[in-house]
């Protein structure tokens, strides 16, 4: 998890206030947990300077009823979420059976606490700090924002029972 002492959940679950609507065929606990569980790239669609839809992959750890991505702070999808912070995304495995969450939230910008959340995305997607990549990318790390993603809506779905052999 994120190492921050003025929240530390210790679990990825919602907390009661400001729960965003579940939909399909998951609880909103279960979606949490699957969150949780599945560490693939967040799909992030924003909207760019011209009014279109920007989608890119981030990576990203669920903490305190959000989820939290990080990127360097003069990239693009810094300023677009600074500007307009209404935003979607959706984490999907691609490999079937064809599962996960996707949903509206707000994003916000917090600078201060850009590295340890690259710390905790360095833990769940490269397994420590050790890796050439996590090297390069902690050597910047006063340069990173984390993006505090507030989901408004969790949409599930799960097709593992159709997509079995007969």
């Amino acid at each position: 998890m994120v190492d921050d002492s003025r929240s530390s959940p210790s679990s990825a679950a919602a907390p009661a206030a400001g729960r965003p609507r579940a939909r399909g065929p998951w609880s909103e606990a279960e979606a949490w947990r699957f969150l949780g569980e599945t560490a693939v790239p967040l799909r992030l669609a924003c909207q760019d300077g011209a009014g279109f839809p920007l989608l890119l992959s981030l990576w990203f750890v669920p903490e305190g009823g959000a989820l939290w991505c990080a990127s360097i702070a003069r990239a693009r999808v810094v300023r677009l979420l600074a500007r307009e912070p209404r935003c979607a995304f959706e984490v999907s495995p691609d490999a079937p059976p064809y599962r996960g969450v996707r949903g509206r939230a707000r994003a916000t910008l917090v600078p201060e606490r850009g590295e340890a959340v690259l710390r905790a995305l360095l833990q769940r997607y490269q397994g420590g700090e050790s890796s050439q990549l996590a090297r390069w990318l902690l050597s910047r790390a006063h340069e990173e924002v984390a993006i505090r993603l507030a989901p408004e809506t969790l949409v599930s779905w799960d097709y593992t029972r159709r997509m079995q052999a007969p």
